[in-house]
């Protein structure tokens, strides 16, 4: 009898430690926003680390932050699920009733597990998400909380890798090469390394929300032609003089021009010497603004989330459809033209990417991000953009992001790499995109009632 007593006893007081180590605010300390800006800068470094090309990073962006936003919107009645919504995503599972979870700590775990999978290094994602869980078990919530939490977010992410998995992704890893064509209108590998077409195949991967890579085919381009009167060439002459002899405008264009060049493999040749710079693409600079905005708008984590995750949305869609034109027009690029026809010495400022020209990407895919955002933030919301800053870039400032869409777009005129179709109908081509992703993707639902 007095052993049982006794044991009453040690029980009752191990289950008051307990109570009196956990901390009665776990949950409000986890949906601190900076944890999960951080967790995705990192993921972005990866991918400059491990330099995935363009369309690929969009599609490491576009499923982590899918699987964040299913763990976490369980937290806010007003959000809903993405189910249904995007092609092919079925439920996701759902927590236990009657059972207390941190769905903060599930978001960041579906997060990282998921990201982790889908880059080469993991072992630098893993070193991050020993640090964060560090800070996070700090807070001190409930081991029972904790192990059920993360398990949950095991449980989703494990949904969304399956959802992944049906995308084509991999079966278009095992897809020929472009074939160079003899055609002069069409686009030849260009300086320095010469590289392959890169995804020439990325319209066969499935869209999101869009109905179909080809659903916003925009113009065709303007015919070919060596006749220094025709359109084309004329074209060509606007990218030749496009950095002009007046000394302040010049050095201005360039700055525009090397701020939103984002390759993320650059090559340097000096004798037998070569090396390259890596940088971030162009939707890692867009996951970039997204960061400063949400921190200048003092966005919650659940608001943080749901900008991460429409604006990566966006951009996944706009590189399927801009990579389905490029791939059908298959456009030469205003180096090959400039070097064969006009000046074989011309450089451009910026090295040209390897894949065909029309229409922009940056045009396409800025226009799409821009639209995204704005439905979140509104169409004033004026920004200091620091993203290129890491890089040795200056700051530059917008007042709204379909400003900055713009100057990103005529980068490319003043870079040396695009013809003005590209960029014009390309804007196009990603409002329309951004448009049809805003109209039909319904997050919170107090919004959409408005």
């Amino acid at each position: 009898m007095y052993l049982k007593k006794g044991l009453w006893l040690i029980g009752l007081v191990l289950m008051v430690a307990a109570c009196e180590q956990s901390n009665p605010n776990f949950q409000e300390e986890a949906k601190n926003p900076e944890y999960f800006h951080r967790s995705m800068k990192q993921l972005s470094d990866v991918i400059v680390h491990d330099i995935f090309s363009p369309p690929v990073a969009s599609r490491i962006y576009v499923y982590p932050s899918i699987a964040a936003y299913e763990a976490l919107r369980n937290d806010y009645p007003n959000y809903q699920t993405l189910a249904g919504q995007l092609h092919g995503l079925t439920p996701t599972p759902q927590p236990e009733a009657g059972k207390t979870y941190c769905f903060p700590l599930a978001s960041l775990h579906a997060f990282l597990t998921v990201g982790r999978t889908l880059i080469f290094s993991e072992d630098l994602m893993k070193a991050y998400e020993e640090e964060l869980y560090a800070e996070l078990e700090a807070i001190n919530m409930p081991s029972d909380v904790w192990e059920r939490s993360i398990t949950y977010g095991d449980a989703v992410a494990q949904h969304i890798l399956d959802w992944s998995a049906g995308d084509m992704y991999k079966q278009t890893r095992t897809y020929p090469k472009y074939s160079i064509s003899e055609d002069p209108a069409h686009w030849q590998p260009t300086p320095p390394d010469y590289m392959d077409g890169i995804e020439p195949h990325w319209m066969e991967i499935r869209t999101m929300v869009i109905d179909s890579a080809q659903q916003f085919t925009p113009p065709p381009p303007t015919a070919f032609s060596t006749d220094k009167n025709s359109q084309f060439m004329k074209e060509t002459m606007e990218v030749y003089d496009a950095l002009t002899n007046d000394p302040e405008e010049h050095e201005n264009r360039v700055a525009i021009a090397k701020f939103w060049d984002c390759n993320p493999y650059v090559s340097h040749h000096t004798g037998h010497v070569m090396y390259a710079t890596k940088k971030i693409t162009p939707g890692g600079h867009w996951i970039g603004i997204t960061e400063i905005v949400c921190q200048k708008d003092k966005a919650d984590m659940m608001k943080s989330v749901e900008a991460y995750t429409l604006t990566s949305i966006a951009l996944f869609d706009a590189f399927i459809s801009c990579w389905d034109e490029k791939y059908r027009s298959i456009l030469i690029r205003p180096e090959t033209v400039i070097n064969r026809y006009i000046d074989e010495d011309w450089l451009p400022t910026l090295q040209t990417p390897p894949f065909p020209e029309y229409t922009s990407g940056h045009s396409v895919i800025s226009r799409a991000a821009a639209t995204a955002l704005t439905s979140i933030f509104g169409d004033s919301f004026q920004f200091d953009d620091t993203t290129e800053e890491e890089y040795g870039l200056p700051v530059r400032s917008f007042n709204s992001f379909f400003d900055a869409s713009d100057e990103a777009a005529v980068s490319r005129l003043y870079g040396g790499i695009h013809y003005k179709p590209a960029i014009f109908n390309g804007v196009a081509q990603g409002e329309k995109v951004g448009k049809f992703v805003v109209e039909n993707v319904k997050m919170n639902q107090q919004l959409s009632n408005k």
